[in-house]
């Protein structure tokens, strides 16, 4: 087996084995606790061991494959994705849990360069049922739906 450094494959599991150490040892100075009571630590353990063995599952495919990525950036990509991120962050308190999203997904998809508006819209608003599903009722968390009026000034 040989190692294609040019390989979509090998740079994601690279970066997932990257991310799931280091969030590993980060989370080893927080307590575990146990399957029935969880401690600080447990979630983020449990989630990077996912990530390395995600990282070592393609690390192998790209051993398998002689498929080479082609280079390029996209400088639309660079400016809207960061963009929609602190969007998205700045309007989760200001305007609500679901106007934010709708800015995450609908800006996500605009860095693309097949950004169609209905299909952002569409995926905007199944993301925004789902979370609300997954993080407002099902976790429990502190979200507001929609803020109306908008409170940008706080």
């Amino acid at each position: 087996m040989q190692v294609n450094f040019k390989n979509k494959d090998f740079w994601s599991g690279i970066m997932l084995l990257v991310i799931g150490i280091g969030a590993a040892s980060i989370a080893r100075g927080y307590p575990m606790g146990t399957v029935l009571r969880m401690g600080s630590g447990y979630f983020p353990t449990i989630l990077s061991g996912i990530l390395v063995l995600f990282g070592l599952a393609l690390l192998l495919r790209s051993m398998r494959t002689t498929e080479s990525i082609e280079g390029g950036w996209s400088a639309r990509g660079l400016i809207i994705l960061p963009i929609a991120f602190a969007l998205f962050g700045f309007l989760l308190d200001r305007a609500g849990f679901v106007p934010a999203i709708f800015v995450l997904v609908i800006g996500s998809a605009a860095a693309g360069p097949e950004f169609k508006i209905l299909e952002a819209l569409g995926l905007a608003l199944f993301m925004a049922v789902l979370g609300v599903a997954v993080f407002i009722y099902g976790l429990g968390l502190p979200y507001q739906f929609v803020v109306w009026p908008p409170n940008f000034g706080h």
